[in-house]
């Protein structure tokens, strides 16, 4: 194809800020846009047709543009509810669906769309740009090269002050605030467990098997509205049903175990704590983006294993080909630069008819830790068993789809000769 052709569906803060990344791109054509919201939609609008030079079809039921647009693919940054969906209903319309982040309503919802692009034979990708992080991907490098040993542990989370966000949810159109008032588990979980879940070949050879989820009370956002807006405002004495910090601890097939931290509604700097745990070292986002790695750190034979050192210093010997490519052409804007290779990765798996680097399975099976999570919290930290959304799939060695983007394994051949992504 000449051009791959895009409808963009959910046009807020964080769809917006996907649309400048994708108008960047100059074999993608922006073909229509939807959202609820008429001056989001105008602003996306003027966005295209200035960086773009094309007028797309624009419509608040995206149901009607997937009926008469003619499109390669959809991606969908609109509410967490809404995110399965339209994915579903896109490939039912024999287009590819990319999701942004956010967890499952329910476990059926998960099913529909393994069943769903299995029926189509349309792929489904969740846009989990943490998975294209510099720390997480030179980390998944040493891992597939043995520096690890076996892997035994891993840690991460989303722990980010968002009470304001969450707050003044309802005049900002922002969709986590009915979810903290009715939800209680792991909402947000994927930032951290989409690089974990690749580390650890979840789906390939590797599945996670179980989990338990337990939340503390929640205080949070009640404190910042009395403390910022005072008691008229809305819900500053109303319950909210998502716990402060929930904590997840997932056991997988091959023995592993990961633990999981949601804390977004207490204040605290940023950190996804990433951890990568094996028997020769370990990887840790919160000791400064550090490793300790026997044989590694430093590199001489005097090791410590109380001794961190900066993943930087290893990023030009030990970092992922990806993000050596990445520096040399240029660092796109974006979350550090990992939206802009998430997207490339989506864009290109349809540009090439390819399957995605996340496929329907991983996104499955990484949404549907929040419906698992709350059945958990609400029966008091019970163990809760994790679907094979692959049907026994994971036990043999599916095709991986090599190339630059690859999560599976680190493709060497694909970045010969490379200058620009």
């Amino acid at each position: 194809m000449e051009k791959v052709k895009i409808i963009f569906v959910g046009l807020g803060g964080r769809g917006y800020g996907l649309l400048k990344d994708v108008c960047q791109m100059e074999d993608v054509e922006i073909v229509a846009l939807c959202d609820l919201l008429p001056d989001r939609v105008e602003r996306a609008l003027k966005l295209v047709q200035e960086q773009k030079g094309n007028t797309p079809v624009t419509s608040a039921d995206y149901k009607e543009l997937f009926a008469t647009v003619k499109a390669d693919a959809v991606i969908t940054p609109s509410a967490w509810q809404a995110h399965a969906p339209i994915c579903i209903d896109a490939m039912k319309a024999g287009m590819y669906a990319a999701t942004e982040v956010g967890g499952a309503t329910s476990i059926e919802q998960c099913w529909e769309l393994v069943r769903t692009s299995r029926e189509t034979g349309m792929p489904c990708m969740m846009l989990e740009n943490c998975c294209y992080g510099e720390f997480e991907m030179a980390v998944f490098n040493l891992v597939r090269k043995g520096f690890f040993g076996e892997l035994v542990h891993a840690e991460g989370g989303y722990r980010h002050d968002l009470r304001a966000e969450v707050a003044l949810g309802h005049e900002r159109h922002h969709y986590r605030l009915d979810n903290y008032k009715r939800r209680n588990g792991d909402v947000y979980p994927t930032h951290a467990l989409g690089p974990i879940a690749k580390t650890l070949d979840i789906n390939r050879g590797n599945r996670m098997v179980s989990l338990v989820s337990i939340a503390s009370k929640a205080r949070g956002v009640n404190r910042w509205i009395l403390d910022n807006r005072g008691e008229e405002f809305e819900n500053a004495r109303e319950p909210f049903a998502l716990g402060d910090v929930v904590t997840t601890i997932i056991t997988c097939a091959n023995g592993e175990t990961i633990t999981l931290t949601h804390d977004t509604t207490l204040p605290r700097p940023y950190s996804r704590n990433y951890v990568i745990q094996g028997t020769k070292g370990i990887a840790s986002e919160d000791a400064n983006f550090s490793i300790s790695i026997e044989g590694l750190t430093p590199q001489n034979d005097s090791w410590d294993p109380n001794e961190w050192r900066p993943m930087k210093e290893y990023y030009e010997t030990h970092g992922h080909p990806l993000w050596k490519a990445y520096r040399s052409a240029g660092v796109k804007s974006g979350h550090g630069g990992m939206d802009y290779l998430v997207l490339r990765a989506f864009i290109e798996a349809v540009r090439d008819k390819t399957d995605t680097p996340i496929d329907v399975y991983d996104t499955a099976a990484w949404m549907a830790i929040t419906p698992l999570s709350e059945d958990s919290v609400a029966c008091g930290g019970k163990p809760v068993a994790i679907p094979d959304f692959t049907e026994g799939r994971w036990l043999t060695p599916r095709p991986v789809v090599r190339g630059k983007y690859c999560l599976d394994e680190v493709c060497e051949e694909a970045f010969e000769g490379i200058t620009e992504l």
